[in-house]
């Protein structure tokens, strides 16, 4: 095995067309996609084009399937964000085919794979979709880690917080700690919880984009520099879209 994984890509462009070119440097050909590939960004039409179009599979994200169901649980710039994506996406009885084989391809999105001893899902084993694995959970909530972790074996790959890293079965936390590549064995006979980071929104301090690399005993994050400031401008530029979700971009929060 060895595929590049993308997750949270959240209708960033600019990112996503960095690491696309940052994985084409690297030879590798087999891609897939842990979901979010819209919400908060400008982009979503074109991020959903381009995963469609190159990812061998795609999971549903809570922000795709949000789409479909109602936002209650998100907070005002993110609901405003799905609203602003569901007005641009949505097909009418007159719409495009194309249009409507997006609409289509996002509503039919799993919610997990499984692919020898790896399960990949958006969120969590425990519920694939929506939860949180938080790199806090080691020491602020073991029991949860715990609970989660007695859902699977072998390896788990998710994405969903935006923060990559590593949880290895001693409900250690091992993050990226800045660097722009980092890579952890995997052991046959251990279990892990492996965060893939956000291509399209990083929240750990670093505004780069943020893909990984999936070996059978090994995982590599790469982050990515792209020009931010293009994608804040878009947002900006909606007039539907708040200002934060264009500050963020800057700081990686």
């Amino acid at each position: 095995m060895k595929v590049a994984i993308i997750s949270d890509l959240h209708s960033n462009r600019e990112a996503l067309e960095a690491v696309f070119a940052h994985i084409r440097a690297q030879g590798i050909e087999d891609l897939v996609c842990l979901g979010d590939v819209i919400g908060y960004g400008p982009d979503p039409e074109y991020c959903v084009d381009l995963v469609r179009g190159h990812a061998r599979w795609c999971l549903m994200g809570n922000h795709d399937e949000a789409l479909f169901r109602d936002a209650y649980d998100f907070n005002s710039y993110a609901r405003t964000a799905i609203d602003f994506t569901k007005r641009l996406m949505e097909p009418a009885w007159y719409s495009s085919t194309e249009k409507k084989a997006r609409w289509k391809w996002l509503r039919s999105l799993p919610d997990r794979v499984v692919e020898g001893r790896f399960l990949f899902v958006h969120g969590s084993p425990r519920d694939p979709i929506r939860e949180y694995v938080l790199a806090t959970d080691g020491l602020l909530n073991p029991d949860k880690l715990r609970q989660i972790f007695a859902q699977f074996d072998g390896v788990a790959v998710a994405g969903h917080t935006h923060h990559p890293g590593l949880f290895d079965d001693e409900l250690r936390f091992h993050g990226l700690e800045g660097a722009a590549e980092k890579s952890y064995d995997l052991a046959p006979n251990r279990r892990y919880i492996i965060n893939v980071g956000s291509t399209g929104q990083p929240r750990d301090g670093d505004n780069r984009a943020c893909y990984a690399v999936l070996e059978d005993e090994k995982v590599t994050w790469h982050r990515v520099a792209y020009d931010f400031r293009v994608t804040q401008e878009k947002i900006q530029r909606t007039g539907v879209l708040h200002e934060v979700l264009a500050r963020r971009l800057a700081i990686g929060r």
